[in-house]
């Protein structure tokens, strides 16, 4: 099958999806008592913000590398702001946030598009993570000078660098694949997204273990098991989309929802340590970008790696 078919089929599947939960909540708030339920309100936000992003990546999808690279890297943008904004700097970090926004993100994502994979892979975690504290250092203010550092380090590293493996899966080569690399970053972000979907669902059914309720008190035990055995079985539906086999994509989605949900937490604890609730409101009902980007954090950079190191020439 062509490549534009399976994507086409991919784009009619998720606005079925999308027309058929916009219906659902339609229906039910014209049937529900006013005023509606902060339930009902948070749906349709949810729904909206969902018909908002997946037009955002399908307009991004049929302009290839450079729409995705484009797009990536203002979600880069965004996740970073916000995490700036959240944590403690000083006037003296002037030239290190500068740098942080106008040198590593349009540098890192340059690296990406020209598929540069030896420095894409150490420029940040090397040069920058060298550079960054030495320019503080070199100010000469050391109040709260490691908390400072490691939060500008952190910022990039989740903000930036593991976000970029996302548009980085076009710069695989993989032997009987080629052209289609688009559809792998449609199967990481649909089943680690649909992951955090059904671990919620499954929780609502059936949570009664709490996982980590100082972190985050919704998350529980049932949750995450339904919801990760649930997100391999749709990598496996989805097996059509990758080089995997239905066995090697339900292994694959479960790795990398897995990742998901460890991104997720870890970005819970980074907003209770800051004591916010989300981490912005650029997108309504769905907190900022990094609340809807923080599964990505951690799965991207293991997906990228083992479709790399399993399936790349």
């Amino acid at each position: 099958m062509p490549p534009m078919h399976e994507t086409m089929i991919l784009v009619i599947g998720l606005v079925g999806v999308l027309t058929t939960a916009s219906l659902v909540a339609g229906i039910l708030s014209w049937r529900a008592p006013k005023p509606l339920s902060s339930t009902l309100v948070n749906l349709t936000q949810r729904i909206n913000a969902w018909w908002v992003m997946v037009v955002a990546i399908t307009v991004a999808f049929f302009f290839g590398r450079t729409g995705m690279t484009i797009l990536f890297a203002l979600i880069s943008f965004a996740a970073l702001r916000e995490f700036v904004t959240l944590t403690h700097s000083r006037r003296s970090d002037h030239w290190v946030l500068l740098g942080m926004f106008g040198i590593i993100i349009p540098f890192q994502y340059w690296l990406v598009w020209t598929a540069w994979y030896g420095l894409f892979t150490i420029f940040i975690p090397v040069y920058c993570f060298l550079l960054m504290p030495a320019i503080t250092a070199l100010n000469g203010d050391t109040e709260r000078f490691l908390e400072r550092v490691a939060a500008q380090q952190w910022a990039v590293m989740i903000s930036v660098y593991c976000v970029s493996h996302v548009p980085a899966l076009l710069t695989l080569n993989v032997p009987g694949f080629e052209g289609r690399n688009l559809l792998l970053i449609a199967f990481l972000i649909i089943t680690v997204q649909g992951s955090d979907v059904l671990q919620y669902i499954f929780g609502k059914l059936f949570g009664k273990h709490l996982l980590s309720p100082s972190v985050s008190p919704s998350k529980t035990w049932e949750g995450l098991v339904g919801g990760l055995a649930a997100s391999s079985l749709l990598g496996a539906l989805l097996s059509f989309l990758t080089p995997f086999s239905p066995l090697q994509a339900a292994a694959v989605a479960l790795v990398a929802c897995l990742m998901g949900f460890l991104g997720g937490l870890v970005a819970s604890a980074i907003k209770r340590d800051q004591g916010v609730k989300d981490w912005g409101h650029l997108i309504e009902g769905h907190g900022g970008m990094m609340d809807r980007a923080d599964s990505l954090v951690f799965a991207a950079p293991v997906f990228f790696h083992t479709v790399r190191y399993f399936w790349s020439a």
